[in-house]
Formats: C-alpha cells, structure tokens, sequence
C-alpha cells in the first residue's frame, strides 16, 4: 500500500477513535470470534473495566449477561432492550457487523445508563397521581376556590365556584380578579399587594351579590410571589345555621341554668348572709322563696341554687308569672289535654311542671299569680302531682320549686290577693336580697365585672372606671338596682369614642338629682348653683383625650404602632394628635 494510502487510513481510524471515545453512550464490539475488539471510554466508565484489560478477551468473560454472543450466531439485531448491568439500569441495541459479501463478522453494542431516567420518569409519575388526587380535592370541595397569578388574573376555579358565585369557569378564567365581586374590595389584590393572608373579609359576590366571607393566602414559590389562592364560604347556609342555633339557645335556656355562685359577687355583710343561706338552700330539696327589689339579681341566685344542688343535671324550668295571663299561665305550668279549650292543640300539651321533672322550676314574680292558680300550685306542692287543665287524670312530678317576688308577700295576704297557705308552702327557706343602695361597698366590683362581659358583647377594650366616675356611682341610690347599673355601664361605654378606654363620669348618662347632689362633680353643697363655673366642653374633652393619649405612649415606651393598636385608632390619626397636642416631646 503507498505511503500516502497508508498515512490516510491511519489518519481515518484516529478520527473514528476520537469520535468513538467522545460519545456518552457505550460502545462494545466483538470479532467472529466472539472476542472483544472495541471498548470505548462510555463502556469503561458503565462496566468499570479497563479497555486495555479487556481487548481481545471472550466477551462473556468479561460481560456474562450478554447477548452479543446470540447476535454473532443469528445475525439478527435486538433494538432497544433493559436490562440491568451491575448495579444500573441500561437500555441497549445490539446489531451484527456484516461485510460486503453479506457475511457477518463480528457484532456491536451500543447502551447508555437510564437509571436517572428511570427515577425522572417514576417521580413524573407520583407527580401525575399527585396532581389527580389534589384536582380531585379541589373539585370536591364544598367551599369555593380561586386562584389567581401574580398580575391578579383568574387562572383556576373549582366546581363549588360556580354553586356560590354564579360565575361558571368560563367566564372568569382569564379575567381580572375583581370581575367576581358586587360589592367590597379584592381580597386577592389585598393579598398580592401586601403578600400578607386576608382572613373573614366579609363581601358581596356574583350577579345576584351573595353574601359571602372570604379567606385568602399569597402562594410564594422560591421567595417569589406567584399569585394568590382563596377560599369563599356561602353565609347563607352560616347564617340559616346560627338562626337555628339562636332558637336552640332560646330553648336551652328554658331547661338550663346559666349562673353558679362564682358569678355572685359582694362582700357586703347582708349580702353574704343572703349568699351563706343560699348555699345552704342549695343542698336540701326544700321549698325557697327569695326576696328583693326588681333588679337585685333574684334570678340569678336561682341558678346558682339549681346549680349547686343534685338536680343541677336535669333542667331548670324559668316562668315570669308577670309575662302570662291567668288562663295561659294555667296552661303553660300544667299543660292541657286535647279539646280543653277553643285553639289547644292537637294532643294537648305537656306543662313546665312535668317538663321539670326530676329537677328545677323557678316561678319569678309569684306574687301576681290569681287566686285560682295558687290553688293548683298548692296541689302540686303538697301532693307532688299536677292534672292537666280539661284532664282527670292526674301525672306525679318530683320538682324541686324556687319562688321570687318583690312585693311583700304579707301585705299581699293581708289585701286578700294571696293564699297565707301557699305563702307558707314556699317559705320554707326565705331569702331576703338586699338593695344595691345597701352594699355600695360592692358596686365597683360588680361594675368592673359588668365592663368586661360587655367588653365581650359590644367587641370593645374598655379598661377601667375612673375614680371621679365610680364615685358617681357609689353614691346614687339605684332604685333599679344592678339591672339599672348594667344599663348605665352598656349606656357609659357607647358614649365612649374608639380610642377611649377609660369610662369617665363625663361618659355617664344624667341620673337625675341624685347625681347633681351626691356625685363628686357636683358643686360642693352649700355652694349656689348659679355660681358654679361651667367650662367648656370642648377644651375638657381635649384635655382628657391628651392625658389619655400620654399614658399609653408611657405604657408602650414611646411605640407609636402599638400605642395605635392599643387605643383602638389608626397610626396617622395618632400621629396627628400628638402633633396637636405636641406630646412627641414627652412620650
């Protein structure tokens, strides 16, 4: 062969070498022999042999599991097979290497290592299960669902969506996230504005603008805002629930007793004895009859006493003798039978006494009852059982009686309008209740247990009664007692402003001349009326609100946002009445 040939042939398998040990996939290449004449650097690196080692050597020696061999003898190629070599997962393609003359001389495999492709293709799978199990949650959910991207457009809404808003996903997906809203603002653009959740907005959605209340959180993927998702409750059903809830309370109410002594406050000697007796009533199955003016909290020992006794876990039965007239009074405490009177229902009606079976039944303003209903009270109490009004038969009922009045019972007897008999009954353990005007030493403990339930109710942070005021209260008589004092706190309270906590006399209602001659803002007796310097309004309220506003700068060390947060006002309107009543110097 001429020396130019010779150099070009040479030049040729140095370029194949190249190009053959460049690629990543593996190239294995046997004689017909069976031995091993090409090992490229890919299969060096996938079978961990050396090619200098394996040159020339059987190649079911070196690779037993191979089907190189099979190849030579059939002369037929086997594309595209998986099979493990060592420790990884490989996909091959073995063909016969054939000469001009059709004959086959050796064979040849190329493969390449699929493990990583393997593991890719197993977690696209969990994945695809993944996102079918969590398309199907979000296509059950009853609550509705929407997403939206970081530019506030809908990309994404559930089935329940289309039930509450009336959109269907149609109309919605590719639109600005304010299309679904009647009236309120986008929580969605709240959401991706601030990238803080909205919690219990409260708006009007769809075209019918349903009521509905929404919660919405940012979705962050790698520190990045993506978009926002929320999730919007129907109140209709909520506020169809809570009606219903409201009038099983009412019922509940009825068969319950809420108070228990802990929720009897005063230290008032009197009032103590009173309490002292109470506790003791509480344990016997006697009759009691508690005295006292309107408003001294009657009722409220007769929860306690129900509750402190062995029936506190069978019902208590509450009757105002006052709220019913004598033929419905009648009825209501000892049932009827069917056809009784003209309107009775079907089947008659069961009576509160046999409602109150085993446990409690309170009977408030016994003192109005008629002559002709004492007379069945008394029956029951003497013979423990009740006939029903147009009945003969008669029911036995075990029912422990708690009686109140605020008239004297006495002098009732006396003008011949109660039964001294019946009188007798239920005054088998009297307790006399004193007037509030009779243990002022309690007022500002009861008054500062009344602020914080009405707190609760009215969703307000009053904190304290100021001395001047409290005073006020001390010294007027209460000729309504504590149910007059809890109207004059509820009253105090809305006359306070947001950032107000503090109930000053200036908050309280007029109460009259009591106020105007007792209260401590009164002019000092003695001293004529006509005399007293009135100040303006305007400069005391001023005066007090920047007293207020010091202190809480004080209590916070100067934090203006939480000052603002704790005075119930936002912190540019802080922030302009420090400046109005230059108080940045002194906090």
């Amino acid at each position: 062969m001429p020396e130019s040939e010779t150099r070009i042939s040479a030049n040729l398998r140095n370029e194949v070498e190249i190009i053959v040990n460049s690629t990543h996939d593996g190239i294995i290449a046997i004689d017909v022999d069976g031995r091993i004449s090409l090992f490229n650097h890919a299969a060096e690196q996938l079978t961990g042999k050396r090619a200098a080692e394996v040159l020339g050597a059987p190649i079911d020696e070196v690779i037993p599991s191979t089907r190189l061999p099979i190849v030579l003898r059939s002369g037929e190629p086997e594309l595209n097979w998986q099979q493990t070599l060592g420790d990884i997962m490989i996909i091959t393609s073995r063909m016969p290497l054939i000469n001009e003359s059709g004959a086959v001389i050796g064979a040849f495999a190329v493969f390449r290592d699929i493990s990583q492709i393997v593991e890719l293709a197993e977690q696209i799978t969990d994945l695809r299960e993944m996102r079918i199990m969590w398309e199907a949650i979000f296509s059950s959910t009853q609550d509705a669902i929407s997403v939206v991207n970081e530019h506030g457009v809908q990309i994404s809404v559930n089935p329940a969506y289309t039930r509450v808003t009336g959109y269907s996903k149609d109309e919605v997906v590719g639109q600005p996230c304010t299309i679904d809203i009647a009236t309120g603002e986008s929580v969605h653009m709240k959401v991706l504005q601030t990238r803080e959740p909205v919690k219990n907005a409260r708006l009007r959605v769809g075209p019918h603008a349903k009521e509905v209340v929404v919660d919405a959180a940012p979705i962050v993927v790698r520190g990045e805002l993506k978009g926002s998702v929320a999730v919007i409750k129907d109140l209709t059903e909520i506020v169809y629930l809570n009606k219903q809830l409201r009038t099983a309370h009412q019922i509940i109410r009825k068969l319950e007793a809420k108070y228990s002594f802990d929720d009897i406050i005063g230290k008032a000697p009197s009032f103590s004895r009173a309490v002292e007796k109470a506790k003791v009533a509480a344990k016997t199955p006697a009759t009691v009859l508690l005295h006292g003016e309107s408003g001294t909290g009657k009722e409220l020992f007769a929860h306690a006493i129900h509750n402190a006794s062995d029936r506190a876990e069978r019902h208590f039965v509450r009757v105002n003798c006052a709220s019913l007239s004598e033929g419905v009074l009648e009825s209501e405490l000892f049932g009827y039978e069917e056809g009784a009177f003209t309107g009775a229902q079907k089947g008659g009606k069961v009576g509160l006494f046999e409602e109150a079976d085993g446990g409690t039944i309170f009977l408030d303003e016994i003192g109005i009852m008629s002559l002709n209903t004492q007379a069945q009270l008394l029956r029951v109490l003497q013979e423990n059982e009740v006939r029903r009004v147009g009945g003969t038969r008669t029911i036995p009922v075990n029912v422990r009686v708690i009686a109140a009045t605020n008239l004297d019972l006495r002098a009732v007897i006396a003008d011949g309008r109660f039964r001294e008999d019946l009188y007798y009954r239920l005054e088998v353990i009297p307790i006399e209740i004193p007037a509030l005007r009779d243990r002022r030493e309690d007022i500002p403990q009861i008054a500062e247990q009344m602020v914080r339930r009405i707190n609760q109710e009215y969703g307000r942070g009053v904190s304290s009664i100021s001395p001047r005021a409290m005073e006020v209260l001390r010294r007027y008589p209460w000729p309504g007692n504590i149910r007059e004092l809890e109207n004059v706190l509820r009253r105090a309270m809305i006359n306070l402003s947001l950032y107000e906590n503090v109930i000053s006399d200036i908050h309280l209602p007029d109460l009259g001349p009591e106020r105007s001659s007792q209260g401590s803002s009164a002019p000092e007796s003695g001293r004529d009326v006509e005399s007293y310097e009135i100040e303006p309004l305007k400069p005391v309220v001023e005066e007090y609100e920047a007293g207020c506003i010091a202190k809480a700068l004080r209590a916070t060390g100067g934090n203006r946002s939480e000052t603002a947060r704790r005075l119930g006002v936002s912190l540019r309107s802080l922030q302009y009445k420090i400046n109005r009543y230059k108080l940045g110097d002194k906090s």
